[in-house]
């Protein structure tokens, strides 16, 4: 099963270092998502579990103080029946019940420069979208205008040493 793990620069760094990503909640093909989104085929429910993860790593990053604001999505493949669906987070959601090997990651998925105001932008207003405010949420929404870059397993190593 493909999912996705919502990171940041500097956790990607540290996954890369300690040999595993540890994330309670990643993204998949649910069948949640399935339901949702019928008419899609399976490049359009990966993008759209992709999509989800990123905006999870919106939420980390108002968390990582100093982190580089850029969205880093991970894709990987763990085995089926590892990962239990989680609705109440997303309908994309699922937990897993153990850290993913880094050599399961099969690419990252990051926003390249030109989306860190965007991005800076919307960390700054996640508070007041979440509370309703609708100019707030075109903000936090817009930054999913910006398409993630795609960098294979391995030029992960690389990613992270220019961003050091």
């Amino acid at each position: 099963m493909r999912v996705y793990l919502p990171a940041s620069l500097p956790r990607l760094g540290a996954a890369l270092s300690a040999g595993s990503v540890d994330a309670d909640v990643a993204y998949a093909v649910t069948p949640a998502l399935r339901e949702w989104y019928v008419e899609g085929d399976l490049e359009e429910l990966e993008y759209a579990a992709t999509s989800a993860a990123a905006r999870a790593s919106l939420r980390l990053l108002a968390g990582d103080d100093g982190a580089p604001p850029r969205r880093v999505v991970l894709a990987a493949d763990v085995p089926d029946g590892s990962a239990r669906p989680a609705p109440e987070v997303d309908r994309a959601a699922v937990r897993l019940g153990a850290p993913v090997p880094f050599t399961k990651v099969v690419s990252a998925h990051v926003d390249d420069h030109a989306a860190e105001g965007d991005v800076r932008a919307a960390l700054g207003l996640l508070a007041a979208a979440d509370a309703g405010d609708e100019d707030a949420r075109f903000v936090v929404d817009g930054v999913e205008d910006h398409e993630l870059a795609w960098f294979a397993a391995q030029e992960i190593n690389a990613l992270v040493e220019l961003e050091d």
